[in-house]
């Protein structure tokens, strides 16, 4: 049974990942892994991936929603990109698996510090909102959209993330969308990558099912509030994202830090 402690600290880890994912967008889910270790104290890296991808996954699940009302997501190259990735998200999560838990931490910081310099930039938001994949557009859209989304679902399995930060790139260079688009889409993604790799861990029984529930729960609430604070702070969402991208960049330090010198892993 879990301790009460745990369970508030896995809340609270739940709801600041919802919190940032409200405000800030795709990314936020990065910290998932880093929360569950540090915050938590989950002891096998392997076990916090396994049980990050299931927060993943249903978070992806209810943001899609209000995206799809929306009109922004396209269903057919979604679906392409998504099934690509799953294969992907099940190859990289097997070689995860086989991998040392400390040195998969040291690489999940490396890939923060990377995700938060390239957060830093400035991202195009123009492209064509009527592309789409028919009989007519696959000979060009449906290479890429296999060959990219194989690729990022590799990475995402790997590190047990949803990869959002990857994907919305992926999809307007296979595709041409514009940004509000890709976002909406690459849910659909990030769902499927997420519950792939959950899969593989559960079957290797490396995920902790009530802490999953705790987290997910705690990143419903922070969620609504993550949404909340980013429509009265919209004025400031630059802002946000620059402080974001910091502190991605400061937490992958403090992992490959954590990792590789043994005075602060003591």
């Amino acid at each position: 049974m879990m301790d009460i402690p745990v369970g508030i600290a896995t809340t609270i880890s739940g709801g600041v990942v919802g919190l940032v994912l409200g405000l800030v967008g795709g990314g936020g889910s990065i910290l998932a892994v880093p929360l569950l270790v540090y915050a938590v104290g989950v002891t096998s890296p392997h076990v916090a991936i396994g049980t990050s991808a299931i927060a993943v996954s249903m978070s992806a699940i209810g943001n899609v929603v209000g995206h799809a009302r929306a009109g922004n997501v396209k269903w057919r190259c979604a679906a392409v990109f998504a099934s690509a990735g799953v294969f992907g998200a099940v190859a990289g999560s097997v070689v995860a698996k086989a991998l040392d838990g400390q040195k998969l931490l040291v690489l999940f910081g490396a890939l923060m510090i990377i995700v938060g310099i390239a957060m830093l930039r400035i991202r195009s938001t123009a492209g064509n909102p009527k592309v789409r994949l028919s009989m007519t557009t696959a000979r060009e859209l449906l290479p890429l959209l296999l060959s990219i989304g194989f690729a990022v679902g590799l990475l995402s399995g790997f590190f047990g993330i949803g990869g959002g930060f990857l994907i919305v790139p992926g999809l307007m260079f296979a595709t041409g969308m514009p940004l509000t688009m890709a976002i909406g889409t690459s849910l659909v993604a990030v769902a499927a990558f997420g519950a792939a790799t959950a899969a593989s861990y559960a079957v290797s029984g490396m995920i902790d099912w009530p802490m999953a529930s705790l987290f997910v729960l705690g990143g419903l609430v922070g969620g609504i509030a993550g949404v909340a604070f980013g429509k009265a702070l919209a004025a400031r969402k630059r802002a946000l994202n620059l402080t974001f991208a910091g502190l991605v960049i400061l937490v992958g330090l403090y992992v490959v830090v954590r990792g590789t010198v043994p005075l602060f892993a003591a």
